[in-house]
């Protein structure tokens, strides 16, 4: 059963607080789209459909705050407090294509709905963001499902399932919809460093649903695929570029790579509202830096020098090339992915 991961509850947000995980289940509730931002920032809600689906609530409770103002003075401190939520993540283009929509929203209600019509209008839209991913999750699930066959091993790399969406996930998703089908599915879960989303999040997660997961460490994916312990690999993404070039959690360029020399099929699985066709290839996707404690001092202890110098990308790109298929709600892509994805954006 998918996790409410993130939700509008009286006039308010509440999700899991992911950071906790998987010591405490704990849920963080605010009305306040400041903090809901630093959620985001934290990493306490994480994953790029979720991103998504909370920055659209972020606009709803910056502007239900809004009083006694001109119509023009709600816009422009709508619009700040729009780019105020582009500012917590660079990466995930879902994010930004939230955003957008809860922009166009704001711009278009100028002359033509009063401030409480617009407010309610921006949180309709939050909620249909929400509701359409709920969808968008499924039929990633049934399409993905259909490239498992029965008695698969899947290795997986961070999370994107039901905590990274509002539903039962993407990647993981995928996992899921073949279970329900009736096939046996097993699953090797890439610890994911620094900041564990795989030990943490994903065998926490399949473990809920009985799915069964064996962890690994990062550096041992290589030999389980020497081991011909993996039939297939299984991941998310945060921005998938024209060419189909796509970002996801730093260390899935070395799963490709992996599976590429042992002759393993590499899945991406993503929501189009991931594609960013304006963008030629994976060199002009922005890759956030996060910052150096994450891995000098990971979960507050000390496990390199002080002062060391560190490079800490939260993510990487894996070239198109080294992508068996990439998976959408409305198809699978495969071979030259230009047209087909440009065709599957086109059709939203």
């Amino acid at each position: 059963m998918p996790l409410n991961t993130i939700e509008w509850k009286n006039g308010a947000v509440r999700l899991i607080d992911q950071t906790k995980l998987p010591i405490e289940l704990e849920y963080l509730q605010t009305d306040d789209y400041q903090v809901l931002g630093d959620a985001i920032r934290q990493l306490k809600v994480r994953g790029a459909p979720a991103i998504g689906i909370a920055a659209g609530f972020g606009v709803v409770l910056g502007v239900q705050h809004l009083r006694d103002v001109s119509q023009s003075e709600f816009i422009s401190k709508g619009l700040k407090i729009i780019d105020y939520l582009a500012g917590t993540r660079p990466t995930a283009v879902n994010l930004f294509w939230a955003l957008g929509r809860m922009r166009a929203i704001l711009e278009q209600s100028a002359g033509e709905m009063s401030i409480e019509q617009t407010k309610a209008r921006l949180l309709r839209e939050a909620q249909d963001i929400l509701e359409e991913d709920r969808k968008i999750c499924r039929n990633l699930g049934r399409n993905g499902a259909s490239l498992l066959p029965d008695n698969a091993t899947v290795l997986t790399h961070c999370n994107a399932g039901s905590l990274a969406t509002a539903d039962y996930g993407t990647a993981i998703g995928v996992i899921y919809a073949a279970s329900e089908e009736g096939k046996n599915i097993r699953v090797y879960a890439d610890e994911t460093r620094p900041l564990l989303q795989g030990a943490r999040l994903t065998t926490w997660e399949l473990m809920q649903n009985k799915i069964d997961v064996t962890l690994i460490c990062d550096n041992t994916a290589a030999f389980v695929m020497q081991q011909g312990k993996i039939d297939c690999v299984l991941v998310g993404a945060d921005r998938i570029a024209a060419n189909g070039d796509t970002a996801n959690k730093v260390g899935t360029y070395n799963v490709a790579v992996l599976a590429h020399h042992h002759q393993i099929p590499f899945y991406v699985v993503a929501p189009v509202s991931t594609l960013d066709l304006t963008l030629e290839n994976g060199s002009r996707i922005p890759i956030e830096q996060r910052a150096s404690e994450e891995v000098t001092m990971g979960f507050g202890k000390r496990t390199a020098p002080s002062g060391v110098k560190v490079f800490s990308p939260a993510f990487d790109v894996t070239p198109h090339k080294l992508i068996t298929a990439i998976v959408t709600e409305k198809g699978i892509a495969r071979g030259s992915y230009r047209d087909k994805l440009k065709k599957f954006k086109n059709n939203t």
